[in-house]
């Protein structure tokens, strides 16, 4: 399951706001609010999302245990 909290920690850590991931993925800021919501990323959001933020260990993020 997604981990909105890790993964909005992550983006403050990094110092990238939602706006210019949304324009990473090629989309609008509504449209990645929604995915934030509900943890709805394709594969290739993902590896996207792992190359832009440079994430070195994906699986606390997007692929949890729980939702916290």
């Amino acid at each position: 399951m997604f981990n909105k909290r890790e993964f909005e920690a992550l983006l403050a850590r990094k110092g990238v706001k939602k706006y210019q991931v949304a324009r990473e993925l090629d989309m609008t800021y509504g449209n990645l609010y929604r995915k934030i919501e509900t943890g709805h990323f394709s594969r290739e959001e993902i590896g996207t999302l792992i190359k832009f933020l440079d994430i070195k260990d994906p699986m606390p993020i997007f692929f949890a245990d729980e939702l916290t």
